[in-house]
């Protein structure tokens, strides 16, 4: 269903631009051209109380009072008292102005210059332009007949049943209902203000085409864009050129954006990103979705959490990824298939894992594994308990795998029931094993030599460490372990079973995330296939 609402996105993003194009050419006819050459037909007077000549004021003139009429073809103009300029086909009328076209187009004022030649119309002050249930404000009005497009240079307003929009340049088609808005533009509407630089406007399908610079208020958020378009009968809009929609501290911008106010919710095509200035977090993905009501939101394809509250950001990327609030505050960051992330002192892959931001959890689940500096630690099930953003500790439950690496051969490692590993600063100070403890160190003398390895089994098992070198080691109850020297060693007892090292998939940096890299089978002795896919 998403890719089908992509393609149709798409699809219907490259109609916009075709329309916005045409549009913008329409717009360019609906001014004033020289290259227009309309048929000459005569203005007649039908009617005036007096008609009389003023050879001293203006000779050419006839001076018309009371009830005036003209008629031009099917146009009618009224007015108090004029001059008609018979000769030159014009004539200028003063005080209760009105042009009337048809029953559906009339328009008034307090003075009129018409021009039967070019049949454009002149108003000036109080002027008022009613096409059926859209009226034009302004003081100054130029009316061209033949193109049937009205357009004011100085100020105006256009309201219809529905919105209310002003600008300092506009025009306006009877006929085709396009009306054109040129700075400082603005729409208002009962649950939003829309102010542009450019925006094109139909009357009769109430959608607003941006053009220009776009900012949208409303109670719900704001949205900044510079092309797209805006139905404001069913408040939705489709949004081009990395518009972003800001609600609260959450801000979501895309290539394309599909933006539904009346439902609460955003839609992201092409390189999403969704912040949230107050937890600092971000949200990446080529698709995303946001319900701006719930706070719910969803990232796939490439898609890519960070959390950078302190500095030290995490970077985890999977293929579906998923903000589910708990309330106000807080939210669960939930990860789906092929997990891995990079933080410099945390790096880990499994296959799906969620973060509780109340309590600052990080639970992995399936195949989880964990890297610090050159610790390993690997189980059925791995919480981390962070503080601050920093590490507390990390838990692995049932089954438990830790590992150090002494040399290329050698690797210190603890295997339990349950494992605790507890951090100061960005290292491992302390681990704890509980249940089926065993363990295998290669303790080195004061000049790095390694003279043997030590392998102890117990109940219980507890570390201490001090610059990621064993410090300490305590082992209960009834421990029992052997001391074999190095060159008696032989390769299958260096290590515990279900040991594994999976350096090689392990996140080296932030773009490292996006690997896909497969576990390998390894051969070494008493090994299982537990975690190899």
């Amino acid at each position: 269903m998403r890719l089908i609402r992509g393609f149709l996105f798409a699809v219907l993003s490259t109609l916009l631009s075709f329309s916005v194009f045409a549009q913008a050419q329409d717009s360019v006819a609906i001014a004033p051209r020289d290259s227009v050459t309309p048929k000459k037909t005569k203005v007649f007077l039908e009617h005036a109380n007096t008609l009389s000549f003023d050879k001293e004021r203006n000779a050419d003139a006839q001076v018309l009072t009371g009830d005036v009429c003209f008629r031009h073809d099917s146009s009618y103009m009224y007015c108090d008292s004029a001059y008609f300029f018979e000769a030159t086909n014009s004539l200028e009328a003063f005080s209760n102005v009105r042009m009337e076209q048809g029953d559906t187009l009339f328009v008034y004022g307090n003075y009129l210059f018409y021009d039967g030649d070019s049949q454009i119309a002149y108003l000036r002050e109080n002027v008022r332009m009613e096409n059926g249930q859209v009226t034009l404000f302004t003081d100054s009005l130029n009316y061209e007949r033949i193109v049937d497009i009205g357009y004011y240079f100085e100020g105006g307003l256009i309201v219809d049943s529905l919105n209310q929009l002003s600008s300092f340049y506009g025009q306006y088609s009877p006929s085709t209902k396009w009306a054109f808005f040129n700075d400082s533009v603005r729409l208002e509407n009962e649950k939003f203000t829309l102010y542009s630089d450019t925006l094109h406007y139909n009357t009769d399908s109430k959608i607003a085409t941006i053009l220009g610079p776009s900012v949208i208020e409303s109670d719900s958020g704001t949205v900044h864009s510079s092309r797209g378009w805006y139905d404001t009968v069913n408040n939705t809009a489709v949004l081009l050129d990395r518009s972003h929609l800001v609600s609260g501290n959450r801000i979501l911008t895309g290539d394309s954006l599909f933006y539904d106010r009346g439902n609460g919710f955003g839609e992201a095509f092409g390189d999403m990103d969704l912040r949230d200035t107050a937890q600092h977090v971000t949200l990446e993905g080529e698709y995303g979705f946001y319900n701006e009501r719930t706070g719910y939101a969803f990232a796939t394809d490439s898609a890519r959490f960070l959390e950078y509250s302190q500095g030290d950001t995490l970077y985890l990327h999977a293929d579906t990824l998923r903000m589910v609030p708990v309330d106000s505050t807080y939210r669960e960051i939930k990860a789906y298939y092929g997990v891995r992330f990079y933080r410099t002192d945390l790096q880990g892959v499994c296959d799906s894992m969620q973060f509780n931001t109340k309590d600052s959890v990080l639970y992995m689940f399936k195949d989880p594994i964990v890297w610090n500096e050159q610790y390993q630690i690997y189980g059925d099930t791995i919480l981390v308990f962070m503080n601050d953003s920093a590490i507390d500790y990390a838990h692995v439950r049932q089954f438990a795998f830790a590992i150090q690496q002494v040399d290329s051969v050698s690797y210190n490692q603890l295997k339990g029931n349950d494992l605790k590993a507890y951090f100061e600063g960005r290292s491992v100070e302390r681990i704890d094993v509980s249940g089926n403890a065993e363990s295998i160190f290669f303790p080195l003398e004061k000049d790095s030599s390694m003279v043997g390895m030590n392998e102890t089994k117990s109940g219980y098992l507890s570390i201490w460490l001090k610059e990621n070198k064993l410090d300490k080691l305590k082992i209960w109850p009834s421990p029992t372990g052997t001391m074999t020297p190095i060159p008696d060693l032989k390769p299958e007892q260096r290590y515990l079973k279900d040991f594994y090292w999976f350096d090689y998939i392990r996140p080296k940096n932030k773009e490292d995330i996006y690997q896909v890299i497969k576990r390998k089978v390894q051969d070494a002795p008493k090994r299982s296939n537990k975690f190899v896919h």
